[in-house]
């Protein structure tokens, strides 16, 4: 009514994301398959040290004891319709584009805050290690399905089709004309950037990263 004209520019957006359940369930049982990892005394004295040391909370979200690391594995369960949240993350946008799933595995220490240097400690570890290695064999051992077993791949793009878009309809908000606002970071970037090099491993002189950085495995206290 006023004539008032506005400019804009979006610096970022995500969709819930929206998880295929033929391909979770496919996963889930690849899952049971491999197992936990074996995680030694010195794993569990690191995890529960940490928790201690950055006040994990006594139980998670679903109300289960927060105790060193996980020696089991949970049911799939999803919110209904079948998977809906999950960090923001372009992922989502893609899980309503085709079928997707997010595969979780135990490669860090639970009970600690996201985003913190606390949670990025068993990075360098086992821990981490024993992690990747349980989750590349299930996500193997799915692709193997997929591969073999056709009739996978017809029943999740079914699901896609007749139930996760039969109603919602996915819109992007981003288009060619919103460039990525790469000039938000740029200056702290530039300034810690240097400094992350001489930390950056080199596997050529050490046998691991712990090893590099002269910390005998699992350090406790100072």
């Amino acid at each position: 009514m006023t004539g008032t004209k506005f400019s804009y520019q979006i610096l970022g957006t995500a969709w819930p994301g929206h998880f295929n359940k033929v391909l979770g369930e496919t996963m889930q049982a690849n899952i049971m398959r491999v197992g936990m990892p074996t995680w030694s005394n010195d794993d569990q004295l690191l995890a529960k040290a940490t928790q201690k040391l950055m006040e994990a909370p006594l139980k998670d979200n679903l109300g289960e004891a927060i105790d060193g690391l996980k020696l089991s594995i949970k049911p799939l369960k999803g919110s209904v319709p079948f998977s809906w949240g999950g960090g923001s993350d372009d992922i989502a946008d893609i899980s309503w584009n085709l079928p997707t799933i997010v595969l979780r595995y135990p490669a860090n220490i639970p009970g600690l805050k996201g985003h913190h240097w606390g949670d990025a400690i068993a990075m360098a570890t086992p821990i981490a290690h024993k992690g990747c290695v349980a989750g590349a064999k299930a996500t193997a051992l799915t692709l193997i399905d997929l591969f073999t077993k056709p009739e996978l791949v017809v029943k999740a793009k079914e699901y896609f089709t007749n139930v996760q878009t039969k109603d919602v309809k996915y819109i992007p908000f981003i288009t060619d004309k919103d460039p990525a606002p790469i000039y938000l970071n740029k200056a702290i970037q530039d300034k810690f950037r240097p400094e992350l090099k001489k930390y950056y491993y080199d596997p050529s002189k050490h046998g691991t990263y712990l090893e590099q950085l002269g910390i005998k495995y699992p350090t406790l206290s100072k």
